[in-house]
């Protein structure tokens, strides 16, 4: 049970930081001001918020459970996870932290939706946010892909959990974002100044990160790699 919910609790913390990295948080802040531009009642920005944030969920769980469910429905793929995923896990983490202390960086070009695709979003008005937060889920930046595909899908084919833990992660992504829309709609001039302050404390949030999958990697890798050599001997 502690397992378990030591597990969404990293979900969680993993999708809040994909949230306020710098890329990611600036396109969660341009999708909500796009799409509730338009709204007649401050509230509307809030459901478009919500909106938004269903798209994102639906987008990671539904890439969470094709990956996940696809490896391990084949039998050989199976049965090396269960056998070496704890193995695997050790080089990966290292790596990630790697990137999320900016020690590794892969440049990546961005871009944006095409004028025809956000005619089409912005002729469906609020409900243009939902596909919205699908194309912004899946233009992965590189923390967001390192926090997806190195943090969150490796927790969550050692909880053995395609749905639950994806989900979790989701949600995380979502507080951030909720919260600017309700920013938004009291009054944009709040955003900047709280723009600013987060950016300001995402780095440090990032590098522990970093140094916790860093550490944990090592852990790993001596546990289950080397020592486990070395008995063999």
């Amino acid at each position: 049970m502690d397992t378990v919910i030591i597990a969404m609790g990293t979900a969680l913390w993993l999708g809040i930081l994909t949230s306020i990295s710098p890329c990611p948080l600036a396109t969660n802040i341009a999708a909500i001001s796009y799409v509730g531009r338009k709204a007649e009642h401050p509230k509307y920005i809030l459901l478009s918020g919500l909106i938004y944030t269903a798209g994102r969920v639906v987008t990671y769980l539904t890439l969470a459970i094709i990956l996940i469910r696809g490896a391990l429905s084949v039998p050989t793929v199976s049965y090396f996870l269960q056998q070496h995923l704890n193995k695997i896990l050790g080089p990966v983490l290292i790596i990630a932290g790697m990137f999320l202390l900016d020690l590794i960086s892969i440049k990546l070009r961005s871009r944006g939706i095409g004028a025809g695709t956000q005619e089409r979003i912005d002729r469906m008005g609020i409900l243009g946010a939902f596909p919205l937060g699908i194309l912004f889920a899946i233009s992965f930046c590189p923390v967001s892909a390192v926090l997806f595909f190195g943090g969150l899908l490796p927790l969550a084919v050692e909880q053995g959990s395609s749905t639950l833990i994806p989900i979790i992660y989701g949600v995380g992504t979502a507080l951030p974002v909720l919260v600017f829309a309700l920013l938004l709609a009291v009054g944009s001039h709040w955003v900047g100044k709280v723009f600013h302050k987060v950016s300001k404390v995402e780095i440090w949030l990032r590098r522990f990160t970093g140094a916790i999958f860093i550490g944990v990697g090592i852990y790993f890798s001596v546990v289950y790699i080397f020592l486990s050599f070395e008995g063999r001997w």
